[in-house]
């Protein structure tokens, strides 16, 4: 059945962990930790590969190393087959198994941490949080390299599954002391007169109303940073209800001409994931379940 695939030598497991950890890293020397010795066994067992499938793995640039496309779908298939015999292993071993989960800066922080941290500590998982953005979420979870994430997109790329497990309101928040009144504020808003700090890569989102015609002052990488510039009192903002409901000294209303504009937070994976281990649905189902009743403890459902 593999007598082909086992004709010639320049095909082992050491050569494609060196693939994909080059891959990962963007460099032999990166991967090899500066190493001179490992660096030059990585490139000789890239080179061992590319000679036994007979095509370029990888598109070599002055900043390093790429995959190319044969090189990302043999990635693909040496981290399935990898994972799937760690897996093996793991539970041959009784081991415990860790799970990373990412999210954007903020949902890391207000949202999965507190969850993860609640959960019994007799559980046998272990949990790594890894800030990131959607883009790069999208594409580890079809990687493999992350297990689960908390994301606000409404559709993500196939096979890649989400399910809706809450929504947060945005409000617009404008400091006092910039206006005297919250009809004022509202007015002044509406007529684009503040100045703004916006977290616009968490209000990117597809499943997000899009603030046609509103340029920021100030661009904030998460809504907790457009927070910190808020208290300076110089600027007004948008921000979820979860983050706003404890904030004073500011004047708080709905979008103007976008007052139903939410968040819609959807928890994904990959259903290869549970191919390769179906215990992990268990894992999931109770992340779903906690997450869903932290959003709800936050008054998102409203």
């Amino acid at each position: 059945m593999f007598e082909k695939l086992f004709s010639e030598s320049g095909l082992s497991l050491d050569r494609l962990r060196a693939m994909l950890e080059v891959g990962a890293s963007g460099s032999i020397v990166k991967a090899a930790n500066s190493d001179p010795v490992r660096q030059s066994q990585y490139s000789r067992q890239i080179k061992e590969l590319e000679d036994f499938f007979r095509v370029k793995l990888f598109e070599r640039h002055d900043k390093g190393m790429q995959l190319t496309h044969h090189g990302r779908e043999l990635a693909r298939i040496s981290r399935f087959f990898l994972l799937g015999l760690s897996n093996f292993q793991r539970g041959c071993l009784s081991e415990d198994q860790t799970f990373r989960i990412a999210g954007s800066t903020t949902l890391v922080q207000q949202i999965l941490a507190p969850v993860l941290s609640a959960l019994p500590t007799t559980m046998s998982n272990r949990f790594i949080l890894e800030p990131a953005a959607d883009d790069e979420i999208e594409r580890r979870l079809h990687d493999l390299t992350l297990d689960f994430a908390l994301v606000t997109r409404s559709a993500l790329s196939r096979p890649l599954q989400l399910k809706e497990i809450g929504k947060a309101k945005l409000v617009c928040l404008v400091p006092r002391r910039l206006q005297a009144t919250r009809s004022a504020a509202i007015k002044a808003f509406a007529n684009k007169e503040l100045a703004l700090v916006l977290a616009t890569r968490e209000l990117s989102g597809p499943s997000i109303v899009t603030l046609a015609g509103i340029e920021p002052n100030l661009r904030a990488d998460s809504f907790l940073s457009a927070l910190i510039a808020l208290e300076s009192q110089r600027f007004g903002t948008i921000l979820p209800d979860f983050l706003a409901a404890r904030l004073i000294r500011f004047w708080q209303f709905p979008i103007p001409n976008h007052s139903a504009a939410k968040i819609t937070f959807h928890f994904a994976w990959n259903p290869r994931l549970l191919r390769l281990n179906p215990h992990v649905a268990r894992t999931r189902d109770l992340l779903i379940s906690a997450l869903t009743e932290k959003l709800q403890a936050l008054q998102i459902h409203k």
